[in-house]
């Protein structure tokens, strides 16, 4: 029967991994890591020790034992899980949680390029993308550099995607990219399947799509779009005087509950794939 195998005590202190001299100043022999230090000659559990070849004497149970007042002291720090999409005002990194449990419908009024931006990034988390679009060519070069080799982003032209198959394990991200005016889609709404619509302007069907959205996307507009979108949206006025001012790079996402701004810095290697961040494609 085999023994437990224990952990070698190692010291990260000082210069690199090394165990610590004993004896003080007087001693320059060295401790080995199975070898138990004198304080613990009497905390060491009892029973056989381990044989040769069984593995080593680990550190004892005494130094790593926390009194129960110590616990409250503990903290694990956990932010958002999502897609990074870039920074808000205050210079922190903005999280959108693309992919749910649960359908979700997103509205991106703005470019291709920004589209392209949220797609990379996504399959950087793990999700495939699918991409039905009026324009194969512009996502060709995309769909072939992202994920490494990987296929992980397909493109498909207007009518032409089948179903995903979404779960838990391999969400996905279907990018409709068909205009001003969008086909109906055709795929039924499945948990862990987000679908993004861009739209380069607002149409005569935007209203529509904006209020039925979970969570609407927008680059500058022009001054008309920003007034229909702070109605649609009932974001404050002071809130929609902004939007036909926003560089290539910004953003306000929105949803029932809320808005935010979001400035974009695209990393080197989208820079080099995708250009520079752009309003217009």
């Amino acid at each position: 029967m085999a023994s437990p195998t224990y952990q070698p005590r190692v010291n990260t202190t000082g210069n690199g991994w090394r165990n610590p001299p004993i004896g003080g100043t007087g001693g320059g022999g060295r401790r080995l890591s199975h070898q138990p230090r004198p304080d613990e000659e009497q905390s060491g559990p009892t029973g056989p020790k381990p044989r040769p070849g069984f593995g080593l004497r680990g550190p004892r149970r005494s130094p790593h034992v926390l009194t129960a007042e110590s616990l409250a002291a503990l903290t694990l720090p956990v932010g958002d899980d999502g897609v990074i999409i870039g920074i808000d005002p205050q210079n922190q990194p903005a999280v959108l949680s693309l992919l749910r449990p649960a359908p979700l419908e997103i509205a991106l009024v703005g470019s291709m390029w920004m589209a392209q931006v949220l797609a990379l990034r996504t399959v950087a988390t793990g999700a495939r993308v699918a991409v039905e679009t009026a324009r194969p060519p512009a996502w060709a070069q995309m769909a072939q550099s992202a994920g490494g080799g990987q296929q992980c982003v397909s493109v498909h032209d207007v009518r032409q995607i089948a179903p995903q198959g979404p779960s838990v394990s391999s969400p996905v991200l279907v990018v409709r990219d068909m205009g001003a005016r969008p086909p109906r889609n055709q795929l039924a709404p499945s948990p862990w399947q987000s679908v993004l619509t861009v739209l380069p302007f607002l149409g005569p069907r935007s209203p529509q799509m904006l209020g039925r959205a979970d969570l609407v996307g927008l680059q500058r507009l022009s001054p008309e779009e920003a007034e229909v979108v702070t109605r649609i949206m009932r974001l404050p006025e002071q809130v929609g005087a902004v939007l036909p001012t926003l560089s290539d790079n910004a953003m306000l996402w929105c949803s029932r509950e809320g808005h935010q701004f979001v400035m974009t810095q695209p990393t080197e290697a989208e820079t080099n794939l995708l250009g520079g961040p752009r309003r217009m494609d």
